[in-house]
């Protein structure tokens, strides 16, 4: 199943995306859209409404130098174990939504990554069970203000601006995430092109550590790390992150009005 959430004439609201291109049609989906969802009997083709962040998240996490690659260029090893960092919710903006460059910071960066989304409340999930608690996969882009980053020595100002985590088009519940390709796009121009096949750390062995830690809620989201070629964003710019089975995230750069 397709799941998204949408702003339709009749308000916000999860739905089923069915049919492809031009065809595609969003069903709604009464309540939430975990379990097994059942619909209002409501339905609106796509290009009439407005796709949004397709989960509404308690949280964020993260999962840093997850690609050996991606750990090179930004001057250091590999880590031998998951490094993870939390993103606030508020960072969370849709599909073609803005990615605001904060005044503060002279160099923000894009970074195209998977994302896995939580389908029910979870702990200490032994990693051969993880496939349990997933509701399914979506495309995010991990917007790091990097200057702030290396000023700071840790990651949660330069990671937690509003806007810094979009999130969409929508939620792939059945896909193999173990060999996808991920790229990311400026103005057109591919910055980066990787497959998850290279992560350091499966999506298993990502939710096992995670979940030792604390408790994952239905919604929640995991950002399981960016491949190498990370680079700045500049105002005007349209930045895309497409990965393989599940379609394109694009958002505009702006500055802060």
């Amino acid at each position: 199943m397709r799941l998204g959430r949408v702003a339709s004439p009749d308000g916000v609201a999860f739905v089923s995306i069915e049919g492809d291109a031009s065809e595609a049609t969003a069903k709604e989906i009464a309540e939430h859209p975990f379990g097994s969802p059942t619909f209002t009997g409501r339905s609106w083709p796509l290009a009439d409404v407005r796709l949004l962040a397709p989960i509404l998240a308690s949280k964020v996490i993260c999962i840093g130098k997850n690609y050996a690659a991606h750990a090179a260029e930004m001057g250091g090893e590999a880590p031998v174990d998951p490094v993870i960092f939390i993103k606030p919710n508020t960072a969370i903006v849709g599909p073609n939504a803005s990615i605001v460059l904060p005044p503060s910071s002279s160099q923000v960066d894009y970074e195209g990554e998977l994302a896995v989304v939580i389908g029910r409340p979870c702990k200490d999930v032994p990693a051969a069970k993880a496939a349990e608690v997933i509701l399914g996969y979506t495309v995010a882009n991990d917007v790091t203000a990097r200057d702030q980053q290396r000023h700071d020595g840790q990651w949660t100002r330069a990671k937690g601006y509003d806007t810094f985590c979009p999130l969409g088009p929508w939620i792939e519940t059945a896909l193999d995430p173990s060999d996808l390709e991920i790229t990311t796009e400026v103005d057109g121009e591919i910055r980066q092109r990787s497959r998850t096949s290279l992560f350091l750390h499966d999506i298993p062995k990502i939710i096992e550590w995670i979940s030792s830690v604390m408790t994952l809620l239905p919604g929640d989201v995991i950002l399981t790390g960016t491949p190498e070629g990370v680079g700045p964003l500049q105002a005007g710019q349209s930045v895309s992150v497409t990965v393989e089975g599940i379609g394109t995230l694009t958002n505009p750069v702006a500055t802060k009005r």
